[in-house]
């Protein structure tokens, strides 16, 4: 799963970005509202968009090239 966002398209992550923010975003408005059944689910989706953040920043820097 690590290695899978550094094959992307520059595009392509800031769509997936998108979309994890999106998910995120219900997680934790369901942990407010109501009980989440897998409350790991959070943390590991923000992980992700960690991840997501750091390989899209390295395209910023040039450190990656567009493909």
């Amino acid at each position: 799963m690590k290695n899978s966002y550094e094959k992307l398209s520059y595009d392509e992550l800031v769509k997936a970005r998108e979309d994890l923010r999106k998910e995120y975003l219900e997680l934790r408005m369901n942990k407010v509202i109501t009980h989440l059944d897998n409350p790991l689910a959070l943390r590991t989706t923000k992980r992700k968009l960690a991840r997501l953040n750091t390989v899209i920043h390295e395209y910023a820097l040039g450190i990656r090239k567009n493909k």
